[in-house]
């Protein structure tokens, strides 16, 4: 008999680190083996959730899932296998004029995991989330059957998978849609809004946009609390380009990308830090409103040109904490969750709020609901536990719902939008950690 293969894994916040078991395998034939010799399995992509999602007893990497089936270039469909990365989709699309229809902010998640997250980005108001443009997929279910879910076909198990962290099965392949785009480049407006007032008009006069975003000043207080700079953006023409990047258009010139080379000690991020960090680049933008063509990495992918960012937060490592309010309840929830945190000093530097349209989709197990999201990166000290409660009360009493992608402390009464979902095998830490919460 073969040995466990015992190592430790984290995501990318290092935070849980777990002992646990975790196999790759490039065969379905082996797959089923690993899903039908185990009592609980959880599939794990590349690792870039936040949380503990896809940790559990054994896991199953689909790293080795990598291969492309076809690429349909007259219509944009894209068909892959699912530990494929997104970065992996744009490097062969993006020069042949398409686009993700949908992607979040970093492009190192696998296709698998963006349908069992069912991402949003920076479009949800206009677009909506990355199943919207999914046509079907092949799941391995808890005995090993492969089936084909669609909207016509399997339905129910295609809902509840989109959204459903991983607990209905293993991904093994998907088929999605692609946007058609003229360039590589986005034409971008970034304006800087004083208060939570204005950065919430900003976004109500920005709603014709394709793509809306706003990194916010978490530490302000008083008439400056929200202080903020949204950045809409739209692609690009080809017309609209500067001389320098019209020749090649859809292609990017490769950039130096450079990496943290250790965990950086615990004292270096705290409350000053963070304020002086939040200062700058607050004041880094001189004008009030800036206009501006920069490439689709900058645009949607900032933090990926920094290899191991992660590392910053140290040794301890980080959360991220993310939660839609309702948009009727936005700007009052908004102005005491951020209250909450400037009292805590805990700080983040990397705090983003969008908005959220209507949920058009039938996906009763996606996250996004009409109204106001915030993702903010804490690190993982003495102080944090309190204030994630006290932020869940918030979320609570406002009638709002925390991303399970980005969860590992929360409690249970903010995740029972998640459906349909009960398997004897497909199980993980934070289902177990939910289950007993109850």
């Amino acid at each position: 008999m073969k040995p466990n293969f015992i190592q430790k894994v984290t995501n990318w916040g290092n935070f849980p680190i777990v002992e646990k078991e975790m196999k790759s395998e490039d065969s379905f034939r082996k797959i089923k083996e690993f899903v039908q010799n185990h009592n609980e399995i959880i599939a794990r992509g590349n690792g870039r959730c936040y949380g503990d999602a896809s940790l559990g007893e054994s896991i199953f990497s689909t790293k080795k899932l990598n291969k492309f089936i076809s690429f349909d270039r007259l219509n944009g469909i894209i068909e892959c296998e699912s530990g494929v990365l997104l970065s992996d989709v744009l490097e062969i699309s993006v020069p042949q004029g398409y686009f993700l229809y949908v992607t979040p902010g970093t492009k190192f998640i696998s296709v698998g995991g963006a349908i069992a997250s069912d991402v949003h980005g920076k479009n949800h108001h206009s677009e909506g989330c990355f199943s919207e443009y999914v046509i079907d997929f092949k799941l391995m279910t808890e005995n090993g059957d492969i089936i084909i879910c669609s909207k016509e076909e399997n339905s129910e198990k295609f809902y509840a998978t989109i959204g459903g962290m991983g607990l209905t099965g293993i991904i093994l392949s998907a088929r999605f849609k692609l946007k058609n785009i003229e360039t590589a480049y986005i034409r971008q407006e970034s304006i800087k809004a004083e208060n939570l007032d204005e950065i919430f008009r900003l976004f109500d006069e920005s709603e014709s946009w394709t793509y809306t975003v706003a990194w916010i000043d978490c530490l302000q207080k008083g008439k400056d609390i929200g202080r903020s700079i949204l950045m809409r953006g739209e692609h690009a023409f080809a017309h609209e380009l500067p001389q320098k990047f019209s020749k090649n258009p859809l292609r990017l010139k490769k950039k130096f990308s450079p990496t943290v080379p250790f965990y950086f000690p615990g004292f270096v991020l705290n409350a000053l830090t963070v304020k002086l960090f939040n200062l700058l680049y607050y004041k880094k933008q001189t004008k009030k409103e800036l206009k501006n063509i920069i490439d689709y990495e900058t645009y949607f992918y900032p933090l990926d040109a920094i290899n191991d960012w992660n590392k910053i937060y140290g040794k301890s490592g980080f959360i991220q904490y993310q939660m839609v309010i309702p948009k009727e309840n936005g700007k009052e929830g908004m102005k005491k969750i951020l209250e909450t945190i400037a009292n805590s000093g805990n700080g983040s530097f990397l705090a983003v709020l969008k908005l959220f349209g209507k949920n058009n989709s039938e996906a009763y197990n996606s996250f996004p609901i009409e109204g106001y999201t915030l993702a903010l990166d804490f690190k993982v000290n003495s102080k944090l536990k309190k204030l994630v409660e006290q932020l869940d009360q918030t979320v609570q009493e406002f009638g709002g719902r925390i991303y399970l992608t980005k969860d590992s402390m929360s409690k249970s009464s903010l995740t029972d939008y998640l459906r349909n979902v009960e398997s004897s095998k497909f199980v993980s830490l934070q289902h177990k950690r939910i289950l007993n919460n109850k």
